[in-house]
Parts: structure tokens; C-alpha cells; sequence
């Protein structure tokens, strides 16, 4: 993957093919990239297993085997020229899309595999057992995301069996339309992609921010109370869950990320205080002494 990315950047800079708005090469560089960050991080978190590892050998190996898959799949319709996703232009190009999507179900079900596995196993700090399971639960939701942008919309529907595109990414409005650099969102609407993107790397983000509260436990000894940091993760990874829901709702409304209306903004407002809240009152938990774990024993 990592790779490929470069591969990517190099058609980028070379190849000034345009599809559906964008580089032709800009598919395939995001999914690279975004590949070698989550099969990073789950390869990290099958270390954590202290049973079961053999399975999680396979399911990680599945998981590899699905994502490099969809990626040959992606690459070969960019060398064609041709859209990737949702494309019934041709028999070929039906067969390649029919492809990715049984690839997106082994790679779907390999990560879940390995979800169960890290919820069953039996790890010392608690709050890391929590962000590896809740991240990875989260991540799961955020990839079934993908599923939805692949019901037809309704211009699509009364076109019937003439529609030669099923499925996009954007909702109220067609794909290709005005966008964001970088990340190709829509301006205009909605955009489911946002919420997949956000679901998905909670993988991540949430073993990152224990990460970072361990590295700070050294000079605030409340963080340094193992009681802290978990009821910390729960914070975060409810409020992380509560933010992918509403950016969830917010694309299906096609309703465009920068241009959220009042209801959007309240919604914000209070998953912002509930989580301020959450937070003092996890940070006001009594100093247990005896149960600090200092950030050294925690990253061995």
C-alpha cells in the first residue's frame, strides 16, 4: 500500500486524466493511504491477544489479502480509465465493481473477526483493552457506512435498467460536483464519505488519545489513576461515536459539512457539552494511588 501511494503520487503529478471532478490518480492515493494507517493499526492491536492469535493471524491475513484486492481492482479501472465505483457502464466494468464489493465483504468480516477476538481477550490495563475494542467497533460501523452509498439514487432508479452509474457517494446532489481539495467531499451536499472516513479511523484516534493521556500521566497525577483513563475512554469513544452518528445524519439530509443548518448546530452544541461534562466528571474521580500505573509499564 504504502507503495502504491507513492505509485499514486507519481500519476498525480504525471498523468492530468480528470474523473468524475477530480485526478484520475486521487482514488487510489487516498485508499493507499488510508489502507496502510488501518492494517497498521490492527496488526498492532492482534499483539494485544494473549489467546486466540492464530485466528487473528488468518483474519489478518484475509484482511491484507480483501484490501490489496480492491486496490488492483481500483488501479486496473484508473489504467482503463473508467470509474471504479459504481460503474454498469459495461460487462466488465459490472463484473469489476461486483468484485470490489465481495473484496469490501471478506475485508468487512476479517476486521470483525478480529473485533470479537480483542472483546473476548483479557488485557492488564483496562482502558487500552476499552480503546482497542470500542475503536475497532467503531470502525466497523464507520466501514458498513460503504454499504449505503451503493443503493441507487432516485434519478438512478426511474432510469432503471438504462442507468449505467448505481450507486454515489453524494446525496442531493450528483458526484463530480463542486468539492473540497484533498479530500474530494462535496460543498454542495451531502456526502456520505465524510462519516465513513470518520468511523472507520477511530481505529486510531482513540488508542492514540490513551496514548496521549499515558504520556501525560508523568506530570498530572489524576491521569496517571488507571480509574481515570478509562472512564476518559469512554468519553471519548462516546463522543467520538455520537459525532459519526450525527455526521452520518447530517450526509443522509444532504446537507453539505461546512454549511450545517440550525439543527445540525444544536445537535453539535450539545454533544459538545455532554462530552465537557462527561469529562470533568471523570477528571473529578478520587486519586487511587495503590491502582497508577505509570506510562512506561503501560507502553511495555
Amino acid at each position: 500500500m504504502a507503495l502504491l501511494a507513492l505509485v499514486s503520487v507519481g500519476g498525480l503529478i504525471l498523468d492530468d486524466r480528470m474523473l468524475v471532478g477530480v485526478p484520475i490518480w486521487t482514488k487510489p492515493f487516498k485508499f493507499a493511504v488510508s489502507f496502510v494507517a488501518y492494517c497498521m493499526t490492527l496488526a498492532w492491536m492482534l499483539t494485544l491477544l494473549p489467546r486466540g492469535r492464530r485466528v487473528g493471524w488468518w483474519a489478518g491475513t484475509v484482511l491484507a489479502a480483501a484490501s490489496a484486492g480492491e486496490m488492483v481492482l481500483i488501479t486496473t479501472q484508473v489504467i482503463r480509465g473508467k470509474q471504479s465505483h459504481f460503474n454498469n457502464e459495461t460487462p466488465f466494468d459490472a463484473a469489476v465493481f461486483q468484485a470490489m464489493g465481495l473484496t469490501v465483504v471478506v475485508l468487512w468480516l476479517a476486521a470483525l473477526a478480529i473485533a470479537i477476538l480483542l472483546l473476548r481477550a483479557r488485557i492488564l490495563d483496562r482502558a487500552t483493552a476499552w480503546s482497542v475494542r470500542l475503536g475497532s467497533l467503531i470502525a466497523l460501523v464507520g466501514a458498513a457506512v460503504g454499504f449505503l452509498m451503493v443503493q441507487p439514487t432516485p434519478e438512478q432508479r426511474a432510469a432503471g435498467d438504462d442507468a449505467r452509474i448505481v450507486g454515489a457517494h453524494s446525496v442531493g446532489v450528483p458526484d463530480g460536483g463542486p468539492s473540497m481539495p484533498v479530500t474530494g467531499w462535496s460543498t454542495t451536499g451531502g456526502d456520505l464519505r465524510i462519516a465513513h472516513f470518520f468511523g472507520m479511523h477511530a481505529l486510531q484516534v482513540i488508542p492514540l488519545l490513551l496514548l496521549a493521556l499515558v504520556a501525560l500521566a508523568p506530570r498530572f497525577a489524576r491521569l496517571a489513576d488507571e480509574r481515570v483513563r478509562l472512564r476518559l475512554t469512554f468519553v471519548v469513544s462516546g463522543t467520538y461515536a455520537a459525532v459519526f452518528a450525527l455526521l452520518t445524519w447530517q450526509a443522509l439530509r444532504g446537507q453539505a459539512l461546512l454549511d450545517p443548518d440550525a439543527t445540525t448546530l444544536a445537535a453539535t452544541g450539545a454533544i459538545a457539552l455532554l462530552g465537557a461534562a462527561a469529562t470533568w466528571a471523570a477528571l473529578r474521580t478520587p486519586i487511587r494511588t495503590e491502582t497508577a500505573l505509570p506510562a512506561k509499564e503501560f507502553t511495555a
